[in-house]
């Protein structure tokens, strides 16, 4: 048994001990072990961040962007030169293997360099004489204080990556409330950003229940909210604080479909579904649970995904063989093991059981090996709902048009992904589907972070996607200001153009 740290909160620069009796355990996954106390902080603890990250506002607001982005240089230096310490605090607190937690670094690295474009995409458009003697100018201003609301299954690229960097690049200071499973790969970049130099009070951290993060909705210092979790939390916080005049953007769930049609190379394509399914576990808003298999390939492609992902190592997450790493906690393996249930009892044929697994050495983690059901069929809860494990269903259909048609039927639409060689198919897929991020032959279609992470229909709520261009614009609010200026002796405008038409 390893040492339990009792973990604390931070604020303006200190971390400080939560006055709370609440305390939850977050575990090391892979031996099932109590790894560290986290605090339930107190309401007034949530405030006291909220405050700290107001009295940073106005001095970090008024460093030039060309500054401000020199902590971000000095962060990425420092996240590559502790990548490997990163990569075991992710791997040990979620349950990653250790390719997979040190891909959650390198997203967070790939955040920070993108907010590093601050000084350019801040930029905003002027024109001189836009009405004859005015001059009009669009500034990009920062708003305030931004809080981010974090998930546990990505605990160094969402609040390292898409929240912080782009947010305080803006000029805005920021109240991160940690997800209390995997706390602490966030927490440990926060003392990095020290390190490289960022002032107190602009990053803060607190770790809480739903009650005390109510807080962070409501409060009038408060100017955004960026979410990534649950959709029935995000259709929450989206309705509460947009009724308090703040912007949202609540990533949501999502149940991805892929499409293989009949011309598909199997092999290959198999092994991209066995990446996309299994990979992090299942634990990932962009996995791939649902393949639609045209009839002509399906038996052939099942066939070769259950030989595939027989050969998965799994084990703990820091033993660099590991191919499939342990699910977060007992309660979430538990859920992932109702829902394997479930899909016996709607009927589908359950072709490959992972609930039985038992790794040698490690036999309290959490595990679950791969797990495959073929013909899940319409109406089936499993193919529908978002399980968030190793849990992959195939569908069957006739056609390209009917497999569409299925896939469109779903409520969720972060990703969607067709493989075949046919290039008409291909771009009907693209026009067609849903999918807010799709992959033709790309498993795991998450764009590069110059590009939004594009989710729709139920999978997004809001306005501006988090990064790329629209986290630039989510993070700040523009300023239009109109000038005219008048000569001093004759009263007339300097501005009007006195053009003649001759060259």
């Amino acid at each position: 048994m390893g040492e339990v740290k009792k973990l604390k909160f931070l604020v303006n620069g200190q971390w400080k001990e939560s006055k709370t009796e609440k305390y939850s355990d977050a575990y090391d996954p892979s031996t099932g072990e109590v790894i560290a106390k986290v605090p339930c902080c107190t309401k007034a603890e949530v405030e006291e961040a909220v405050e700290a990250a107001k009295a940073a506002f106005p001095s970090w607001s008024s460093t030039p962007v060309i500054k401000r982005v020199q902590v971000l240089y000095k962060l990425r230096d420092l996240l590559i030169e502790h990548m490997d310490e990163l990569t075991m605090l992710v791997a040990k607190e979620n349950g990653k293997s250790w390719e997979e937690a040190q891909g959650d670094v390198l997203k967070a690295k790939e955040g920070t360099e993108q907010a590093i474009s601050a000084p350019s995409l801040m930029m905003g458009d002027s024109l001189m004489d836009a009405s004859s003697g005015f001059d009009t100018v669009l500034y990009r201003m920062p708003l305030g204080v931004f809080a981010g609301i974090i998930p546990f299954n990505f605990p160094a690229m969402i609040p390292m990556g898409w929240m912080t960097p782009m947010c305080i690049a803006c000029g805005n200071t920021i109240v991160l409330k940690a997800a209390s499973f995997t706390p602490q790969s966030c927490m440990r970049i926060a003392e990095l950003y020290k390190e490289a130099g960022l002032p107190d009070g602009v990053i803060n951290i607190v770790t809480c229940s739903r009650n005390e993060a109510e807080i962070l909705l409501t409060h009038p210092d408060i100017k955004g909210i960026s979410f990534v979790g649950s959709t029935s939390v995000g259709m929450h916080i989206y309705s509460t604080a947009a009724a308090t005049g703040k912007r949202v953007q609540a990533l949501c769930e999502a149940k991805n479909h892929a499409l293989v049609l009949n011309d598909a190379p199997v092999k290959r394509v198999a092994a991209g579904i066995i990446n996309s399914s299994f990979g992090c576990a299942g634990e990932r808003c962009m996995a791939l649970p649902v393949v639609v298999a045209q009839e002509g390939i399906a038996d052939a492609l099942v066939a070769e995904i259950i030989a595939q992902a027989k050969t998965l190592k799994v084990g703990p997450a820091y033993d660099k063989s590991t191919k499939l790493g342990p699910v977060v906690n007992q309660a979430h393996k538990d859920s992932i093991l109702k829902w394997i249930e479930t899909g016996i009892e709607e009927g589908a044929e359950l072709v490959l059981d992972g609930r039985d697994i038992v790794v040698e050495g490690y036999e309290n983690g959490f595990y679950i090996g791969p797990t495959i059901f073929d013909h899940v069929a319409p109406g089936m809860s499993i193919g529908e709902k978002e399980i968030f494990g190793p849990v992959l269903c195939i569908k069957r259909v006739k056609t390209f048009e009917e497999g569409l048609e299925i896939m469109n039927a779903n409520p969720y639409a972060n990703g969607s992904v067709i493989f075949t060689q046919n290039g008409h198919y291909a771009r009907e897929f693209a026009r067609h589907t849903d999918g807010g991020m799709i992959g033709i032959n790309v498993g795991i279609p998450v764009p590069v972070g110059m590009f939004p992470f594009n989710g729709k229909k139920l999978s997004f709520i809001g306005d501006l996607h988090c990064l790329g261009k629209d986290g630039f614009r989510f993070f700040t609010e523009n300023k239009v200001v109109t000038s005219r200026w008048f000569d001093e002796e004759t009263g007339e405008s300097t501005n009007v153009n006195t053009w003649d038409g001759t060259i």
